[in-house]
């Protein structure tokens, strides 16, 4: 029997007011089929349309929008079609009116912003594959990039990182974690901001300089601990981490829009230069999937899913991760889904996944592997009990043997089960396949509704300003004591009723005045003296911090939404 097909207005453009999901607005739904020989209806019904994914002789693959945030993954070798499945279903969520978030790795994903068109090799391809030719058309999109080159900047504040995730970002041990963690509790608890890195700079001296005053309430802190976070800090500025941390800081309403037509924006993050700091693309990918996690109201069962998040080369996160952030990404993983967020993992083998994270991907689309080794060989047989079994279909034997675009496909059906595994051909996207040219990257970033909001940075008073003028005040005062200290020496009268014991202990204590008139200092004229010239340096240094900071951290006005 047909799907029904319910009737629904398509509104105009949203203004930016209202919550993120008064914006969103679902498609009229088209009538599809689910995993049903080529020709028949399993009667289904639901709102949104099921999105094909692949096609084979017998039969056509669906994946259903109910079932969109049960997660997934799609894995395979390199240039066995990953990048194209998933631009696929990036695009099927889009017409739905579901935003999506991808990173693109190597730079192709932004044809996706543009219509697609026929050629002679891809009509003859999809006549020997029997596929039908796909509706072209682009899906509206937003570029990002956090070095703000290739898109809008993207920037989150270090109080937003958290400690958690900043210390995976520095690499940081267990001992220098629990410093990290107490630095911004101290920082907390007396009201210092913490927005960029000179924040957290000031604040580690700041605790390093003062450590015997938080011992007792905080604990121990060791200046090689201090020492090791602060060579993390040059590390990542070096990488270019400074860029990404400030204000104004990443809105995650602005990732979740709408177009005019009702179609979901597509949101891809500029990542080719990113990978180059490995550790610093999978974190800064993980904060993203935590803040949608903290910030999404709970929705539950929905007909749809609210926000597609899309992690590329998600070994990345994985890699020589620690318990503890580990149990944070299956926590997420696990509790996003009530909050209709559905998560994609890509990357070449299932087995970079972690078995707590990979037993909640439902929907599973698997690429060819390659084994040329005893090592491949058993990766593809342990990728291969991964997937739902088929009497039919030696799963094993088939990885090694997929041509390009063509994968082992297991979605889930409509009670929530796996389906059995299919040997089938990604079908074509609409949208253009490979990159856009710069002057449409250009007009994409003049015409997004973000154009002008995050290109300037703001630097208000934090936690660097504050502990500067603190220090500031602070150094007059300390030298003005040190000079009323300073002695002023007797005079020099070498008087007969002077001599003596008492007199050789004044001139011990107060200097003397040689035979030829040479000046002799005492201890406590000499120990004046140290006091003053250490005075004198520890002001000299705090009016240099001052000078620098009041020139390199000028304020600027914020952004006008």
């Amino acid at each position: 029997m047909p799907i029904p097909q319910p009737e629904r207005d398509l509104p105009g453009p949203e203004s930016r007011g209202g919550t993120v999901f008064d914006k969103i607005r679902p498609l009229r739904p088209e009538s599809r089929q689910f995993s049903a020989p080529v020709g028949a209806l399993n009667g289904i019904a639901m709102a949104a349309a099921p999105i094909l994914l692949a096609k084979n002789a017998q039969a056509e693959l669906f994946l259903l929008p109910a079932m969109a945030n049960r997660h997934g993954c799609i894995t395979g070798a390199t240039g066995t079609g990953k990048t194209v499945t998933l631009q696929v279903m990036a695009e099927a969520f889009s017409r739905q009116g579901v935003p999506v978030f991808m990173a693109d790795v190597k730079g192709d994903l932004t044809g996706i912003a543009q219509a697609g068109a026929s050629s002679p090799k891809l009509e003859a391809r999809l006549a020997s594959l029997g596929l039908d030719e796909p509706a072209w058309g682009a899906c509206p999109a937003t570029l990002w990039d956090v070095f703000g080159e290739q898109g809008h900047p993207v920037r989150a504040t270090i109080s937003d990182m958290g400690p958690l995730l900043l210390g995976r970002m520095l690499n940081l041990n267990d001992t220098q974690s629990g410093v990290l963690t107490m630095v911004f509790r101290i920082a907390d608890d007396n009201g210092l901001l913490l927005l960029d890195l000179k924040d957290l700079r000031a604040m580690l001296q700041y605790v390093g300089d003062n450590a015997a005053q938080f011992k007792t309430r905080y604990g121990n802190v060791s200046a090689a601990s201090v020492g090791a976070i602060q060579r993390g800090l040059l590390a990542l500025e070096a990488q270019g981490g400074d860029r990404f941390f400030g204000e104004p800081m990443l809105d995650i309403d602005d990732l979740m829009q709408t177009d005019a037509k009702g179609h979901g924006v597509v949101n891809i993050l500029a990542a080719d230069r990113l990978m180059q700091s490995p550790t610093l693309y999978a974190t800064f990918l993980l904060w993203m999937l935590s803040t949608l996690f903290e910030h999404l109201p709970e929705a539950g069962d929905t007909d749809k899913p609210k926000f597609v998040f899309f992690f590329d080369e998600a070994h990345l996160l994985f890699n020589d991760a620690p318990k503890a952030l580990l149990d944070k990404i299956e926590q997420v993983v696990r509790l996003i889904r009530s909050k209709a967020v559905g998560v994609y993992f890509c990357t070449q083998n299932p087995l970079d996944i972690p078995e707590t994270v990979l037993g909640q991907l439902g929907n599973r689309v698997q690429h060819a592997l390659r084994a040329f080794t005893p090592r491949d060989q058993k990766a593809v047989k342990s990728a291969a009990d991964t997937m739902r079994p088929n009497p039919g279909l030696d799963i094993a034997a088939t990885i090694t043997e997929l041509g390009v675009g063509e994968a082992l496909v297991s979605l889930l059906d409509e009670k929530g089960r796996p389906g059995v595994t299919e040997r089938a051909y990604v079908v074509a996207p609409g949208s253009r396949i490979g990159p856009a040219s710069g002057a449409e990257r250009q007009a994409l970033r003049q015409s997004s509704i973000v154009a002008g909001v995050y290109e300037e940075a703001v630097d208000r008073e934090s936690a660097y300003e504050m502990l500067t003028a603190r220090a500031g005040s602070a150094a007059p005062a300390t030298a003005g004591k040190a000079g009323k200290a300073e002695p002023r020496p007797a005079p020099a009268a070498n008087e007969a009723g002077d001599g003596g014991l008492l007199g050789g202990l004044r001139d011990v204590l107060f200097g003397s005045t040689g035979p030829r008139g040479g000046r002799r200092e005492g201890m406590l004229e000499s120990a004046a003296r140290s006091a003053v010239r250490s005075a004198g340096t520890q002001l000299a240094r705090e009016l240099t911090r001052g000078v620098l900071g009041s020139l390199l951290g000028r304020k600027r006005p914020p952004p006008t939404r």
